[in-house]
């Protein structure tokens, strides 16, 4: 279900109907209707968007099966900043899940296929200079796409780039003069596993923050894992509660007044255990150059900011 766009959307839907018996439901479904968003997002069509300056080059950008149903305001956050940055972004028609999931799961022969497809996908669109993703689990999966697929999948690993990692390889475009209320707020950055050490893409995304005019502040036992990681916190969901709660103290004791993280998983577990604001990196990085406040940022979202937070720019 999970790497089925159509049926996870379906699956968050009635989620959020079966709140009122949450309590009834087996373990592993109470734990999966807690992740089930207030608003269900939908896949961008395929498609080009193009650069809003001069056209640097060409990518690709991968929409993924959970992140659109999920946070599809990543996607936009993405898309404005790299086409403010230049580049002109690709949606190819047939690409979808990446096939971490499965390859979590031990179904090898389905992530094989969903890397196949993907990998056919990007082939037919020809002439882009990177594959990006915004969810630090597939940035992973899709760099090891050579020893999914072997050499059909090494031109994959080989452009396999997370947003963060991008952005600091190309430049952040100028941060934006009326972006006032960006300076000096308080954020904390989370590390998402698998990109700080599936991906060792550990400076990059707190270095972009600080550039942008934001207060980084560093999070103890960083180290350690939210509990999300794929599907555990599905599967295991008393230890993964566990994890989250000991990782969302750590996070309160930053004194921060949102939380920046940079994998969909990581954000769906994290937000319902912080009186704060979760958005991703991009997110911010995008309303620094130019870009709308992310909504989460707004006073009417579910997890309202600081008051100093919603005034006006």
């Amino acid at each position: 279900m999970l790497t089925r766009p159509r049926r996870l959307s379906l699956a968050l839907f009635l989620g959020r109907l079966a709140k009122p018996i949450e309590r009834f439901l087996p373990a592993e479904l109470a734990a999966m209707r807690r992740l089930a968003p207030a608003k269900v997002g939908r896949r961008a069509k395929p498609g080009v968007v193009i650069p809003q300056a001069g056209r640097r080059s060409r990518v690709a950008l991968l929409q993924g099966c959970v992140e659109p149903a999920m946070t599809p305001q990543v996607r936009e956050a993405a898309v404005r900043l790299l086409t403010r940055a230049g580049y002109e972004v690709v949606f190819a028609e047939g690409e979808g899940c990446c096939g971490a999931l499965s390859q979590h799961m031990g179904r090898t022969d389905e992530a094989r296929t969903l890397a196949r497809a993907n990998a056919a996908a990007w082939t037919k669109v020809g002439g882009v200079d990177a594959i990006i993703t915004t969810a630090a689990g597939c940035g992973t999966m899709l760099k090891g796409y050579d020893a999914v697929l072997g050499a059909d999948g090494a031109p994959v690993a080989a452009k396999a780039r997370d947003i963060l990692e991008f952005i600091a390889e190309a430049g952040l475009p100028q941060v934006a003069k009326a972006s006032g209320a960006v300076q000096g707020l308080k954020v904390a950055y989370h590390a998402a596993c698998s990109l700080q050490h599936g991906q060792q893409i550990k400076t990059a995304p707190p270095a972009l923050l600080l550039e942008a005019g934001f207060d980084v502040r560093p999070i103890a036992e960083g180290h350690l894992c939210c509990g999300s990681a794929g599907t555990y916190n599905i599967l295991q969901p008393e230890l993964a509660a566990r994890l989250r709660d000991r990782k969302a103290a750590n996070i309160a004791r930053t004194g921060a007044e949102v939380l920046a993280a940079g994998n969909v998983g990581c954000m769906a577990q994290l937000a319902p255990a912080l009186d704060m604001p979760v958005v991703h990196p991009v997110e911010l990085l995008d309303w620094a150059t130019g870009g709308p406040r992310p909504a989460a940022l707004t006073p009417d979202a579910p997890f309202r900011p600081r008051a100093a937070m919603v005034q006006s720019d």
